[in-house]
């Protein structure tokens, strides 16, 4: 990309904290008394089987769910007591569902995540331009610019939700299931580019391969509770993942990288007692 105007760094990176965060909906706890804080540059990744409350819990750091208790803070200040403009300045989101039944282009999507950094109805500089083709690009979704962004495939729209929480260039990211849609390059891709942002990020993921690769630590949800969190081949282990997954699993580095390697081993169906 060629460009006379330098691209803003993205903000500081924030320290992420949940206090004993609650969330009850119709009388059925969601999320029960989560405690967790995520250091500056810090890549969390929060992985459980469905209906664990990792949605959940995320929701209530990008304030679309107010805690029953307890309390989500961003470098000391409650979320909930900012001005939401500028939250948005300080924490991006990317979402698992995102309405797509409007007109608009790539573009104009991406370019929503330069509204926090701007006066209403002031339209784009030459910045906020540079912004959006560099965040286009670093998704490799530069030649999507001026589609309509409700004809893409799955996977095309994820890449530009990424890019629009880039042009906003936060300290902060919030990611639930990042790779849905992606194929296996893209996802490495995405979680490669978190990692090189230098950002605080939390991640929601399903693949657990991937967040062994990818995060830091790893924080495990079970019926809405924190049950295990620390580096992935301290968390990652076959009681755990009998015990909150069900299944029977061999878990050992892999021989080449070292990292955390889970094989689910077929045909077998664990207790829960680690047998």
């Amino acid at each position: 990309m060629t460009t006379t105007e330098p691209i803003p760094r993205p903000a500081e990176p924030g320290t992420l904290r949940a206090e004993e965060v609650s969330v009850v909906i119709g009388g059925r706890p969601l999320v029960d008394r989560i405690r967790l804080t995520v250091a500056p540059a810090e890549v969390v990744g929060l992985v459980g089987p469905n209906g664990a409350g990792k949605s959940t819990l995320l929701r209530t750091f990008y304030r679309a769910l107010r805690p029953t208790s307890g309390r989500v803070l961003l470098d000391g200040d409650d979320v909930w007591r900012l001005p939401g403009k500028h939250l948005a300045r300080r924490l991006a989101a990317v979402l698992q569902e995102t309405p797509d039944d409007f007109e608009l282009t790539v573009h104009d999507v991406v370019a929503m995540g330069r509204t926090p950094h701007k006066r209403a109805f002031q339209g784009d500089d030459a910045t906020d331009r540079a912004v959006i083709t560099g965040a286009l690009a670093e998704l490799e979704a530069a030649h999507l610019a001026d589609a309509p962004f409700n004809r893409l495939s799955g996977g095309e729209k994820q890449r530009v939700l990424i890019a629009r929480a880039l042009a906003q260039r936060t300290g902060t990211l919030v990611l639930d299931e990042p790779t849905n849609h992606l194929d296996l390059r893209h996802q490495i891709d995405a979680l490669r580019l978190v990692r090189r942002l230098g950002v605080t990020a939390v991640i929601a993921l399903h693949d657990l391969n991937l967040a062994a690769a990818h995060c830091d630590r790893l924080c495990v949800l079970h019926d809405g509770r924190l049950v295990a969190a620390g580096a992935p081949a301290e968390v990652l282990t076959p009681d755990l993942l009998a015990e909150v997954y069900r299944v029977d699993a061999d878990v050992h580095p892999h021989p080449r990288t070292g990292l955390t390697q889970v094989t689910v081993l077929p045909e077998t169906r664990a207790t829960g007692d680690g047998r």
